[in-house]
Parts: C-alpha cells; sequence; structure tokens
C-alpha cells in the first residue's frame, strides 16, 4: 500500500491521509495546509469544510457524526475554527480551544449573504463553506465565547425568567377561564389573585376545582421565583465585578449578573458605544449623501439584557426629581426636552456604556463632579 508522511512525522495510509485531512500533508507532491475550518453545528450530523491558505477546499465532509466530530477537529494543528453562534457552540468552542485551536463564533445573520452570494439553495455543506468565508473577513464581528461559569449564572437568569413567563401565563389563564364564567378581572396580577379567591367559593363544581388548582400553581410559582432570586442574590455577592456595577444607578443584582453573564469583562467590544449597537440600544440610520436620518432603536441584541436596563432606566428616571447630582439633572433636563421614553433609552444606552467601563478597566465607578 502506498503510504504518505504526515507533517508531525506518523506514516499513515494515504487514503487515511486525505481522510483525516491532517493540516500539513503531502499529496500530489504538494503541500496543503489547512488554515480556516467552518463548522455547521447540528444535534447529530455535522458538516465541515476546510481551505488551505489560497482558500481552495481540501476538507470537505458534508456529515461528520456527533461522535467523530472531536476526534477529527483534534487530529488537525491549530487552525481557525469558526461556527455559528447556536445551541452548543459555547461548549464545541471550549471543545476545539484545548487542542489549540482559534475558534470563533459568528451570528447567524452575517453567514446568510456569503452562503447566498451568487448561490442557490441551502444545506448544510454550504452553511459550512459558508462560514469558513465568513469568519476570515477582517470587518466581521464575533461573539464572546462563554466559560462554563457563565453559562451556569446564565441558566439561571433564563430559569427564573422561564418561571415568571410561566406564572403570567397561568394568571391569563385563569382571567380568561373566569370570563367565560362573566367574572371578569383586570389586567393586573394582584388584583387577579385576589378576586379569583376570594370569588373561589362560589365558583360551581369543577369551575372552583380548576381554579384552586391554578391558584395553587401561582402561589408555587412564586416561590421558585422567590428562590431563584436568592440564587442571583448570592451570585452578586460573591463576585466583585457585579458590586461594581451595583454603584451605578439603575444597576441592581440582576442586571449585573445577567451582564456579566453575558459579556464578561467587556473587552471583547472596543467601546460603550459598539456595546449599545450590541444590545441594540441604538437608533437604525438610514444616511446617504451626507444627510444623517436616524430611526428608532434597533432592539437589535439580547431583548433580556435590554429590557432590565430599560427597567433599570425607569427607575432612574423616577428617582432623578429627587436628586442633584449631575446624571439626575442630565436625565431630568432630557425628559424635559425630549420626551418620557426617549429619555429611558437614552439613561439605559448611557448606563451600558458606564457598565462597559467598570467591566474593561476593573475600576469601581465614580460619579461625575
Amino acid at each position: 500500500m502506498i503510504r504518505a508522511v504526515a507533517w508531525y512525522g506518523i506514516e499513515v495510509p494515504r487514503w487515511e491521509v486525505r481522510s483525516l485531512i491532517n493540516s500539513l500533508v503531502l499529496w500530489k507532491g504538494k503541500a496543503m495546509r489547512i488554515v480556516t475550518i467552518g463548522i455547521d453545528l447540528a444535534k447529530n450530523v455535522f458538516a465541515v469544510h476546510g481551505v488551505d491558505a489560497a482558500g481552495k477546499a481540501v476538507l470537505v465532509r458534508p456529515t461528520v457524526p456527533r461522535a467523530k466530530l472531536l476526534e477529527l477537529i483534534a487530529a488537525l494543528p491549530p487552525c481557525l475554527v469558526g461556527m455559528e453562534a447556536c445551541s452548543g457552540a459555547h461548549h464545541w468552542a471550549r471543545e476545539f480551544q484545548k487542542f489549540g485551536h482559534t475558534v470563533r463564533l459568528i451570528a447567524p445573520k452575517f453567514v446568510t449573504p456569503y452562503r447566498l452570494s451568487g448561490k442557490r439553495g441551502k444545506n448544510d455543506a454550504a452553511d459550512a463553506a459558508a462560514i469558513c468565508e465568513a469568519i476570515t473577513r477582517p470587518s466581521m464581528r464575533f461573539v464572546p465565547i462563554k466559560s462554563i461559569e457563565q453559562q451556569g449564572q446564565l441558566l439561571v437568569h433564563r430559569a427564573r425568567q422561564g418561571f415568571i413567563e410561566q406564572r403570567t401565563a397561568t394568571l391569563n389563564r385563569i382571567r380568561g377561564l373566569l370570563s367565560e364564567l362573566g367574572i371578569v378581572l383586570p389586567l393586573k396580577a394582584a388584583v387577579v389573585r385576589r378576586e379569583a379567591l376570594a370569588r373561589l367559593e362560589d365558583l360551581p363544581g369543577w369551575a372552583n376545582t380548576v381554579i384552586g388548582d391554578l391558584l395553587s400553581e401561582v402561589t408555587r410559582l412564586d416561590e421558585r421565583v422567590a428562590q431563584y432570586d436568592q440564587h442571583i442574590r448570592a451570585m452578586a455577592r460573591q463576585s466583585a465585578e457585579a458590586q461594581r456595577l451595583m454603584q451605578l444607578s439603575g444597576v441592581g443584582e440582576i442586571t449585573a449578573t445577567a451582564l456579566l453573564s453575558t459579556i464578561g469583562n467587556g473587552r471583547d467590544f472596543k467601546c460603550g458605544r459598539q456595546l449599545c449597537a450590541w444590545l441594540g440600544l441604538v437608533p437604525g440610520q438610514y444616511s446617504s449623501g451626507g444627510k444623517q436620518r436616524l430611526g428608532r432603536i434597533t432592539k437589535a441584541g439580547d431583548p433580556y439584557l435590554r429590557s432590565l436596563l430599560v427597567l433599570g432606566a425607569r427607575a432612574v428616571l423616577a428617582a432623578a426629581k429627587n436628586k442633584s447630582d449631575p446624571i439626575s439633572r442630565w436625565a431630568t433636563a432630557l425628559a424635559q426636552r425630549r420626551g418620557y421614553w426617549k429619555a429611558v433609552v437614552a439613561i439605559a444606552a448611557k448606563n451600558a456604556r458606564m457598565c462597559w467601563a467598570v467591566l474593561s478597566r476593573g475600576e469601581d465607578f465614580r460619579l461625575p463632579t
């Protein structure tokens, strides 16, 4: 059998060199080095696309089983690996980094133009090739890779938010069922609880059983939310970075820990304004011919983080009337000049920029004078 020698000196059959695709091999007398790998992630079957320094595809594996993916990437010397930022991406990124690879995660919407340029159709192999092309662009923006600690903290936030959504859905279900019996209640959660409990004994037959069970479910969800609030409080107490963030007005335990678990030290962003754009707290631009046209805020980022910052900004604006510090005076004047909601978004954006400054510099917040 004809054999070839891989770059690290291990003698393997020529067909095996080609199938495992070592980074540098002798194939037909020419040296091939894979410099970029694009991987289309999935649950069970993955697509892998690798190119050399000239951009020529030298590794095309449209169907790689989940159990074989790590083995395939481990056989390659260090190179640039790109994936879409989707389910499991951070886990695979951490695993690939252990083998010395440089891993980049990219938002799926930034991959689409490279898949559709001059081509038609969509499949996993085309997605992997598009990812391989997109991550080499010099102006491309990437998603920060989360550590296992960050993901664990973020799971607490996701679970808590899920319990809150379930509680809201259960309260709305109570309102809907009672309206079928001619009892119309307002939207306020506290009123729904009080009125449903007060009328529970007057409900006939099975209606009493159903509404009673739903009220019990609301109580159980209240306990779960309170329990996860304690988890978040404990995370904030144990983190020096969270304590620094909480020195800012409008940033509490939930917002501070959510920011830390999502962006880490914030150094993946060049400036605070870039973080605001990533969170969707800046107006969309429709400028041409030297004339600037600004639209509504983009809402392009994480809706959970954005909602926390906006809720904190509302609290800052409400308390600003009774304070005389520079930020409170600026917020009050802005609300009078531009309106309530524009002032709220502006305060949220300013808080995001100050959070970035605190995290990236590692310093305590100092109120300007």
